[in-house]
C-alpha cells in the first residue's frame, strides 16, 4: 500500500535503513514541535550529589572488585568511530585555501609546523616524503606548505583526514609509536583481565573502517599479548536503523539531488544499541581519545578499579534489596534502611505524598526505582573544556534526579538556567562504569530506560542547502537517563582528550620515552 508522503522508492530506502514510514513520520512530528529543554535544578556539588573516594577506601574498593573482574565480569567500551577529521581542521583550511598561509589567520598551523618533530608521526612522515625524493625540513624551509599537508592529510600520503583516530599514532615510545587503540589495549589489560588472563574490549567503528581497524588490531596485538595476557576484542558498527531523517526548513522530508530521502547519523546515543547487544556484564565506558603513555597510567588503573569496586558493592547491596522485596521480606525496619540506602548511596528522591501512601507503594515505588541499570559515573574538576557536566535535574512530574547534562540541552535565554549550568564545579570526562544486568542476572533492556525527549535537533547544510538533523540522547546522557546514577570524584590527571593535533603537545602526550609491556 502506497504512503501519501513516499513513494515506492521512499519505502524501499525506508525498508533498507530499517525504518517503516511510522518510525520516519514520528521523527518528523518530532521535528515539527521541537524537544524540552532540561530544567536544571542546581548543579552537583561535592557532598550534594559527588561523592569523594578517601584514600583508605580506595584498597578496599579495588579489593570488592577484583573477584568480579577475575569472574570475567569486566568489560571495555570504547566508541571509537569518530574520524581525526575535526582534529586536523586547521591544517585542513590551510591546505585547502588558494592563497599563501599567513601566520596571522592560521596560528594553529604555524604551531604545529613548528612543532612537527615532537608528534608521534613524524618519523612516518618523514619516511614518506623521503621516498618522494625530499625531505620535511625542505619542503618547510621552501614553503612548500601545501605539498606538506598534502603528504599527511590526503589520501595520496599518510591519509590522516580521512582515518579513524583509532589509527593514528600518539605517543612515542624508544622501540615503536602507539595508537590510542593500543594505549587501550593496554588499559584493558589492567583492569577487565579475568582469572584466565583475557581482558575484553569491545569497539564500535564506521562499517568504512572496519577492516583497517582489525588490520591494525592483528598487526599489533602480539606486542601486548604478553607475559600471558590474551585479548577478545570485538568489533561493532552503529546500525543504519538509527539513523534518523533529515528535514528542510518547513519540516518536509529532504531530498538529495536525485530526490532521495537523506538519513544522517545520530550521534553517539545510537550506540545503545550495540551496547545492549554485547548482553555483557560490568562494563568500563571510555572515548578513544582519552589516552596517556604508560607512565601515566597507574592513577586510571587504580580509579577504574576503584570505580569499578564502587559500582559492585552497590550492585551487591541493591541485589539483596531487591531480593528481599521480591519475595514480600519486608518489615518497617528494613523499608527505613532501603529508604535511607536509596536517598545516601543513589540519590532517590521519592515523590511528594508518597510518604503518606501505605507500604505496598513503597515497595512498588522501590522496586521500580532500583531494578535498574546502575552507571558509577568519574567527574573531574571543571577547567573550562567544553561539554557537560553533572546536574541535579528536575523532570515534568517534580521529581529530582543526577544526570549528565550538555550545553545543547540547556535554555541559554534563561539566565537562571545559564547561570546553574554555568555555576557547575565539575565537568564530564565519559569514564562510565556501567552495571548492565538486574538480580536476577539477566541483561535490562536498555531502550525502556532512555528519555526520547533528550535529543537535540540541529541546522545544517547538505550540497549548499539548509537542513534539520535530529541527533538521539546521547550515550551517557539522555540514553540513560532512567539508570540509577552515582558521581565520583576522579583526578584530573585521568582526563587527557585530543580534540586537535595540537593537545598532542600537551605535556601529558609528550611523556619521557619508557621502556614497552
Amino acid at each position: 500500500m502506497m504512503h501519501p508522503l513516499f513513494s515506492q522508492q521512499d519505502l524501499q530506502h525506508l525498508t533498507a535503513h530499517g525504518h517503516t514510514p511510522d518510525t520516519v513520520l514520528a521523527q518528523i512530528e518530532i521535528f515539527k514541535r521541537g524537544l524540552p529543554w532540561t530544567t536544571l535544578h542546581r548543579p552537583c556539588l561535592v557532598g550534594d550529589g559527588i561523592t569523594v573516594l578517601q584514600p583508605s577506601a580506595m584498597a578496599a574498593l579495588e579489593a570488592i572488585y577484583t573477584p568480579a573482574v577475575r569472574a570475567g565480569r569486566g568489560l571495555k567500551f570504547v566508541p571509537a568511530s569518530g574520524a581525526a577529521t575535526r582534529m586536523f581542521q586547521a591544517l585542513i583550511a590551510a591546505y585547502e585555501q588558494q592563497e599563501p598561509v599567513d601566520s596571522k589567520n592560521h596560528q594553529d598551523f604555524w604551531q604545529f609546523t613548528k612543532n612537527l618533530h615532537h608528534f608521534a608521526f613524524y618519523d612516518d612522515l618523514q619516511a614518506l616524503i623521503g621516498r618522494h625524493g625530499s625531505s620535511i625540513e625542505t619542503l618547510a624551509s621552501c614553503g612548500r606548505y601545501t605539498e606538506l599537508l598534502a603528504h599527511l592529510l590526503t589520501p595520496t600520503g599518510l591519509n590522516y583526514a580521512n582515518l579513524p583516530k583509532a589509527l593514528l599514532p600518539f605517543h612515542r615510545y624508544p622501540d615503536h609509536c602507539r595508537t590510542p587503540l593500543e594505549e587501550h589495549l593496554v588499559e584493558a589489560a589492567a583492569y577487565t583481565q579475568d582469572c584466565h588472563q583475557v581482558a575484553r574490549v569491545h569497539l564500535t567503528v564506521t562499517a568504512a573502517h572496519a577492516e583497517a581497524v582489525q588490520a591494525h588490531i592483528e598487526a599489533t596485538r602480539s606486542r601486548y599479548e604478553r607475559a600471558g595476557v590474551r585479548y577478545e576484542i570485538t568489533l561493532s558498527v552503529q546500525s543504519l536503523a538509527t539513523d534518523t531523517i533529515a528535514v528542510d526548513l518547513d519540516h518536509h522530508p529532504f531530498r538529495d539531488a536525485q530526490g532521495h530521502l537523506l538519513f544522517r547519523p545520530g550521534g553517539h546515543g545510537a550506540l545503545l544499541a550495540n551496547l545492549q547487544a554485547l548482553a555483557a556484564d560490568i562494563v568500563f565506558v571510555k572515548n578513544i581519545d582519552n589516552v596517556v603513555p604508560d607512565h601515566l597510567k597507574e592513577t586510571t588503573y587504580r580509579y577504574k578499579r576503584a570505580l569499578g569496586g564502587h559500582l559492585v558493592a552497590l550492585q551487591q547491596q541493591v541485589f539483596s534489596y531487591l531480593e528481599k522485596l521480591a519475595a514480600g521480606e519486608v518489615d518497617a525496619a528494613l523499608l527505613g534502611e532501603l529508604w535511607t540506602f536509596a536517598r545516601q548511596q543513589l540519590a532517590i528522591v521519592p515523590p511528594a505524598g508518597l510518604q503518606h501512601q501505605p507500604q505496598h507503594e513503597h515497595i512498588r515505588f522501590l522496586l521500580d526505582r532500583l531494578n535498574r541499570p546502575l552507571r558509577v559515573c568519574g567527574m573531574v574538576r571543571n577547567v573550562g573544556e567544553p561539554g557537560g557536566g553533572p546536574f541535579w535535574v528536575q523532570h515534568a512530574d517534580g521529581a529530582l534526579a543526577l544526570q549528565i547534562v550538555e550545553s545543547s540541552q540547556v535554555d541559554t535565554a534563561s539566565p537562571e538556567q545559564r547561570a546553574i549550568f554555568a555555576a557547575a564545579t565539575h565537568f564530564n570526562p565519559v569514564d562510565l562504569v556501567c552495571g548492565v544486568r538486574d538480580y536476577r542476572g539477566q541483561p535490562f533492556d536498555l531502550a525502556q530506560f532512555a528519555d526520547p525527549d533528550t535529543g537535540f535537533i540541529s541546522q545544517k547544510t547538505y550540497a549548499g542547502r539548509a537542513l534539520k538533523a535530529l541527533e538521539l540522547p546521547g550515550l551517557w546522557n539522555g540514553a540513560m537517563a532512567h539508570w540509577n546514577t552515582v558521581f565520583v570524584e576522579v583526578p584530573l590527571s585521568t582526563f587527557s582528550p585530543v580534540k586537535t593535533v595540537l593537545d598532542l603537545l600537551r605535556p601529558e602526550h609528550q611523556a619521557p620515552m619508557v621502556t614497552t609491556p
